[in-house]
């Protein structure tokens, strides 16, 4: 789905990785290399990016914080599993996370990663609160819609920006459900197509 404009990538400063399925994993040693970009990671998918040759590599755990780069990030919880596929098998790679963003000017937006709803989004919202969510929508491998609309209440969130959805059959929640569901609350649904910005 990415646009053909957006498929080579020149300047890039960091990648945040939320754990190592191959739909996250796949291009970021590539990524990496190419552009220079410091990778932060779940501590056992960083000591792989380690063995994949990368220098430049951060490992951190749910809780920890690091700022870099003007930014400081949050490493959170994420209810998922987390596992890298090499000569046939699966590997351990950590366990799944998210991150909350602070940037310079103050905002601060929350990335779920790929996760279930859990109730300590409301302990995320409390601490940081973020004013942005990206959360997934997708079902089956992740929350679906219902439970992205109740994670927006928890986080209290303003806007909320769906993704892991469309991309293969599986993946049934759409952000036309979110934007019904989130409605009454005024959270505004900003459903971004692949390579699209949004100020």
């Amino acid at each position: 789905m990415c646009p053909p404009g957006a498929r080579r990538i020149r300047e890039l400063d960091l990648i945040l990785l939320t754990h190592g399925h191959r739909d996250h994993t796949a291009d970021a040693v590539g990524l990496a290399r190419a552009t220079g970009a410091l990778a932060i990671a779940p501590y056992e998918l960083a000591l792989w990016l380690e063995e994949k040759g990368l220098k430049r590599v951060s490992g951190m755990n749910p809780g920890g914080t690091i700022a870099v780069a003007g930014l400081t990030i949050t490493m959170v919880q994420a209810i998922h599993s987390s596992s890298i596929e090499e000569g046939g098998a699966p590997r351990y790679a950590g366990v799944a996370s998210g991150y909350v963003v602070r940037f310079e000017d103050g905002l601060t937006i929350y990335y779920a990663g790929d996760t279930a709803l859990f109730s300590d989004m409301r302990l995320i919202g409390e601490l940081y609160r973020p004013s942005i969510a990206f959360l997934p929508i997708g079902d089956v491998y992740t929350m679906g819609p219902d439970q992205a609309a109740k994670a927006c209440e928890w986080l209290g969130v303003k806007d909320v920006v769906p993704m892991h959805y469309a991309t293969f059959p599986e993946l049934t929640g759409t952000p036309a459900r979110l934007r019904e569901l989130v409605a009454p609350s005024g959270v505004r649904v900003i459903a971004l197509k692949p390579g699209e910005t949004w100020d």
